[in-house]
């Protein structure tokens, strides 16, 4: 492993800072303590230090020479709703609210980039530090773009990365094209007549009206949907009656669909409304249904993704880096960014849990999980792997 020695040199502090992210955990567009911390910190290291996008967001700017070639990196800043069981020193001191998913982490690598940027870097060019808010369920990056973050810094493209429990530490795995899937959420509402549980021909009934629209619901994943196209969907709840000789007069349930392509989603979506409305009706009921997309797919561009794979090799060795990683079906806001700029999202391996300082939770160090732990052994990676990214984009760019 190549680790470049300034950077390990800084560990402990930017360590310190990513305990002290950790131990502070606040939830989208509430952090305002990590936002200031990273905002000083920028500072301090002579970066120029832009606030507001996306409310809580922090940009922080490095330029050098005449070049007009620019890159963007990106971190994230929230934590989760999550009661942590760890008892290590820099655990939780917010009631409720946890660094469950390593964000804490991915700040602190970018710090550490910053840091050695400003105070080693070698490049011709701009470096657009973006720490971003609410990727847990708020769509920051939506949010940041929208307040103008590409008009401001026209980056040429965009990378960003996280770790990843269960693959060995300081190791990559990344792919090109979809890399994590879209997050959409529907609710469907089902309207009968009640009646006597006892005497249901005088009704219509909106349970058993949900119960077949739940299994004709899976037969867009396995007849109408392309059997190599990747497709999830799952139907979490179904709330419906309060006693148990009583047919209520409506039901709903509500779930997830995950797809990596908007066509897919597309389909799914249309044919959804089609089977809810035409089973229902089959039943004497009346049914609608609400269909949000919250994030889309995660798609990593071919030319970025082959350039980040040689300097993660540069780093860590061809054996360590995995550019046919397995995509998941968890998603990201990042995708917003990808769907801008061209770009690269990637997964460093955060190890098995036995890193973790004594006093740790008994679950598995696994992302939104209260016993979670960011591996600080990643630091000094990381952070290797923002600089060389930059470093090596400006001084020789995109061959496409």
């Amino acid at each position: 492993m190549k680790l470049i020695p300034e950077v390990l040199a800084a560990r402990d502090e930017i360590q310190s800072l990513r305990r002290s992210i950790h131990a502070h955990p606040e939830l989208r567009y509430e952090e305002m303590r990590t936002a200031d911390l990273v905002a000083q910190s920028l500072d301090k290291w002579g970066l120029r230090v832009h606030r507001g996008l996306g409310q809580t967001g922090v940009v922080g700017v490095l330029q050098r020479g005449s070049s007009t070639r620019s890159i963007g990196l990106r971190a994230d800043m929230d934590a989760l709703p999550i009661q942590e069981l760890n008892t290590f020193e820099h655990r939780s001191q917010a009631q409720g609210k946890m660094h469950a998913c390593g964000h804490d982490g991915h700040t602190a690598m970018l710090l550490g980039a910053a840091r050695h940027l400003a105070m080693h870097g070698q490049f011709d060019g701009t470096i657009v530090f973006i720490f971003q808010p609410a990727e847990e369920g708020g769509a920051g990056a939506r949010a940041m773009i929208e307040d103008g973050l590409f008009e401001q810094f026209p980056v040429d493209a965009v990378f960003g990365i996280h770790n990843w429990p269960g693959m060995p530490a300081g190791t990559f795995g990344v792919t090109e094209g979809p890399i994590m899937a879209s997050s959409n959420e529907f609710r469907i509402d089902i309207k009968g007549v009640g009646a006597h549980a006892a005497m249901p021909h005088n009704g219509h009934d909106p349970v058993f009206t949900a119960l077949q629209i739940g299994n004709a619901l899976q037969s867009i994943i396995t007849r109408n949907k392309k059997p190599i196209d990747t497709a999830v969907l799952s139907i979490t709840q179904i709330h419906a009656g309060d006693a148990v000789n009583v047919i209520p007069n409506d039901a709903w349930l509500a779930g997830t669909v995950r797809t990596f392509t908007t066509e897919t989603l597309d389909l799914i979506e249309s044919k959804m409304k089609k089977v809810v409305e035409a089973t229902a009706s089959a039943f004497d009921c009346t049914a609608t249904v609400a269909f949000n997309r919250n994030y889309p797919p995660t798609v990593n561009s071919g030319d970025e993704t082959r350039f980040a794979v040689e300097v993660m090799r540069e780093i860590v060795g061809a054996q360590n880096v995995e550019d046919h990683v397995e995509p998941t079906m968890g998603a990201e806001d990042f995708s917003f960014m990808l769907q801008a700029k061209p770009g690269c999202y990637a997964f460093l391996g955060n190890g098995d849990g036995r890193h973790r300082d004594a006093g740790h939770g008994a679950g598995p160090c696994m992302l939104h999980n209260a016993s979670y732990d960011f591996n600080d052994e990643l630091l000094p990676v990381g952070t290797t792997y923002w600089v060389q990214l930059a470093e090596r984009y400006l001084k020789e760019g995109i061959k496409r």
